[in-house]
């Protein structure tokens, strides 16, 4: 159980501080300049974890391994830190900004599970799905 609890504990502890650094970037910075820095620093920490988890194979030889995903997702990934960033200056709240994003993301990745990965399409689903963009009005109802 605790294999398949701990992968969404780090995911919800360092999406809460990946919230409040973002919030917390200065507003008068480029975006871009403040990313170059923390993915600097993420591949610093990737490469130090690589070899502190025990891995003994050769760094360059896992690179051989990779596919087109890992480059995307490096561009993808920009784009969703610059958002955020961006979000946040422009007077998102952290206490809703998220939540708009989850739920509609869910609505996306519902349609992505079902059409690229051949994942079941339930009414249970789709019912959750309706019932997070009902919240949404509630949450921005004014």
């Amino acid at each position: 159980m605790f294999f398949y609890i701990w992968p969404i504990v780090l995911v919800v502890l360092s999406n809460t501080v990946y919230q409040i650094c973002t919030k917390s970037v200065p507003n008068d910075i480029n975006p871009f300049a403040s990313l170059s820095v923390t993915y600097l620093v993420g591949a610093l920490a990737s490469i130090v974890l690589y070899f502190i988890l025990g891995s003994t194979g050769n760094l360059i030889k896992e690179y051989g391994k990779l596919n087109w995903a890992s480059f995307v997702l490096g561009i993808v990934i920009v784009g969703l830190e610059a958002g955020w960033i961006y979000a946040y200056k422009s007077g998102w709240q952290v206490s809703t900004g998220f939540i708009v994003q989850s739920a509609f993301l869910a609505a996306a990745l519902l349609l992505v599970g079902y059409f690229l990965y051949h994942e079941s399409l339930t009414w249970n689903k789709i019912v959750g799905v309706v019932i997070c963009l009902v919240g949404l009005f509630f949450i921005n109802y004014k």
